[in-house]
């Protein structure tokens, strides 16, 4: 009984050696395999100073870029870093010019002496304020009699007038400013139309309005 346990001890001992060594060879064949692809990726001198100069390139182009976005971002804050105080001050002149018009169309003041001087230190206001306006590169947009332009006017109505071409801006009902080379505000306009034919009366209608 022994003996046969012994020898199977040393059967099972032979069969993992042999499996030991069956497999030892493919290990070696595959850590060689792995060597040589190790070499065949391993870059020349040349290749690594050619690598070298493009991670170079790449990289002081990225600076570059950054740089000029850095240089556009600071530009616009110096530029335009006052739009939305302009833009709020644009209500100043609306309200001058609302002002003026409530004073012109009111029945008891028309053509007094305090009218007038009243009126008088308007105008002198406004200038003042359109010429700091100017002054900061902040420009009242022409409209009057100009074809209409998206960019620049914004259409509230359409007024008929045979006079003008179709398009052509004939009413301002607020005024338009730019800021350098934007738009702060658009024109708040009307524009001409064709006058519309009425259609001719039929018999039919002739006499329906003639026995109403």
């Amino acid at each position: 009984m022994e003996k046969d346990q012994n020898e199977n001890i040393k059967n099972e001992n032979l069969a993992n050696e042999e499996n030991g060594q069956s497999t030892k060879p493919q290990d070696q064949t595959d850590d060689h395999n792995k060597k040589k692809e190790e070499e065949k990726k391993e870059l020349t001198p040349e290749e690594k100073i050619l690598e070298l100069e493009d991670k170079l390139a790449r990289t002081f182009a990225e600076m570059e870029n950054q740089r000029r976005r850095f240089e556009k971002e600071k530009e616009d804050a110096f530029e335009y870093g006052g739009f939305s105080f302009a833009k709020e001050a644009l209500s100043l002149i609306d309200n001058f010019e609302r002002s003026k018009n409530i004073l012109e169309s009111d029945e008891k003041l028309k053509d007094s002496e305090a009218l007038k001087k009243t009126l008088e230190h308007f105008d002198i206001i406004h200038k003042d304020l359109i010429s700091i306006f100017n002054k900061n590169d902040i420009k009242q947009i022409d409209s009057l009699n100009k074809k209409l332009d998206p960019n620049f006017h914004q259409a509230m109505m359409e007024i008929e007038d045979d006079t003008k071409e179709p398009g052509t801006i004939i009413q301002e009902i607020q005024k338009g400013f730019t800021i350098k080379d934007r738009l702060l505000r658009p024109s708040l306009v009307g524009v001409a139309k064709k006058t519309q034919e009425k259609a001719p009366k039929t018999e039919e209608t002739k006499e329906n309005s003639e026995t109403k």
